[in-house]
Parts: C-alpha cells; structure tokens; sequence
C-alpha cells in the first residue's frame, strides 16, 4: 500500500507543477488551488509512504515521477519539444525508479 501512496505523492506533485504554471499565466482560485492542493496532496502522502519506504528511495522515485509526470504533461498538454533525447532521459529516470524498488 505505501507504493500506492507514493504514486499518489508523485500525481500531487505533477497536480503541483501544472498549479505552478497556471499562477505564472493567471491567478485565479483555480490556479491556486491546484498549486497548494497538489503539493499538500503530494507532501501528505509523501509522508505517509516514508514510514515503511526507506527515505532515499521514496524521496527519489517521488522526484523521478514528478519529473517525468510534469515533463509529459508539458509536451502532451502545453505544447513542448517532444526531442527524443528527452524521450529517453525520462526512460532513463523511470528505469532507475524501477530499480530503486526492485532492491528496497
């Protein structure tokens, strides 16, 4: 179950970034909202997953989802490179995020 919760820690973050770039072009509720739910969402169940992941691994796969997550999102949704050496470095980060739980 703590996997799940990291998953969603990893979602939250992405629902923070998306927030983040929403301020920057409008701040509205909305854009707000996303930015300080996302990231409470993220930080709560960050939390909670690190009681029984050890901390170096959670704390590195949560990053490498929120990349990766947040990097699609800007090439799917607002329109950016779509390079694929940016295609394999977010393979490269995935990978290492599998590792990381194959050996915890």
């Amino acid at each position: 179950m703590e996997w799940i919760y990291l998953l969603i820690a990893g979602i939250g973050e992405v629902i923070g970034v998306i927030g983040i770039n929403m301020v920057t072009k409008k701040k509205d509720m909305l854009s707000i909202g996303s930015l300080l739910g996302g990231f409470a969402v993220s930080f709560i169940f960050l939390s909670i997953a690190m009681q029984t992941i050890p901390m170096s691994t959670a704390y590195a796969i949560w990053t490498g989802l929120g990349t990766v997550g947040s990097t699609l999102i800007g090439m799917f949704v607002y329109g950016e490179s779509k390079d694929w050496r940016r295609i394999l470095f977010m393979g490269m980060i995935l990978s290492a995020a599998v590792g990381l739980k194959l050996i915890s």
